[in-house]
């Protein structure tokens, strides 16, 4: 009796704790500068890295040049293609660090119209509509160069690339897709 008595606490205290979680899952997160975005995400985008923006292009075979510099001896990038990756690296970011500022500002923008309990639908719809244009223009921005290394690497250099990033294996689309991509 007493051995069901803890479980059936045991029980109780785990769907709390769980009910707790679900009901408040934002909690804290009022006192960020910018709501909508965590400390990472505004470190992400003043730095220029792409937050998962082109895992379309990465999980289907096309590195990005970060990873590639990062990769370069195991992949056994050639003096040129070093030098090609790195200046699409540097293009990049040259690219993405001002529409990451820009994606900042215009998210403290937003969050300003709510604060100041200012917003209406026209001032929320112009809002809206900047930050999916700089959202679409950053994620164009990380997508293209991964489109652009893909096409200086050799095949082989394309099945390495997807084992050293943990791609390959039984349920991996690199497994019989990784060979150069067509310029058609």
């Amino acid at each position: 009796m007493k051995t069901s008595i803890a479980v059936a606490l045991v029980f109780a205290t785990l769907v709390a704790g769980a009910s707790a979680q679900v009901q408040h899952p934002y909690a804290g997160m009022q006192a960020r500068p910018v709501k909508a975005l965590s400390d990472q995400q505004i470190s992400d985008l003043k730095s220029g890295r792409g937050m998962g923006l082109a895992l379309a292009a990465e999980l289907n075979g096309y590195p990005g040049p970060s990873h590639l510099l990062e990769l370069a001896d195991q992949l056994a990038l050639t003096a040129d293609q070093r030098a090609i990756v790195k200046g699409m690296f540097e293009a990049m970011k040259a690219e993405a660090i001002p529409l990451g500022e820009s994606l900042i500002a215009q998210e403290t923008a937003l969050d300003r119209l709510f604060a100041g309990r200012t917003v209406t639908p026209e001032s929320l719809q112009a809002a809206t509509a900047a930050i999916g244009e700089t959202q679409a223009r950053l994620r164009d921005t990380h997508l293209k160069y991964h489109l652009s290394t893909a096409e200086i690497l050799q095949p082989q250099q394309l099945q390495r690339y997807a084992e050293l990033r943990g791609y390959t294996g039984a349920a991996s689309p690199h497994d019989h897709k990784m060979h150069k991509p067509s310029s058609n």
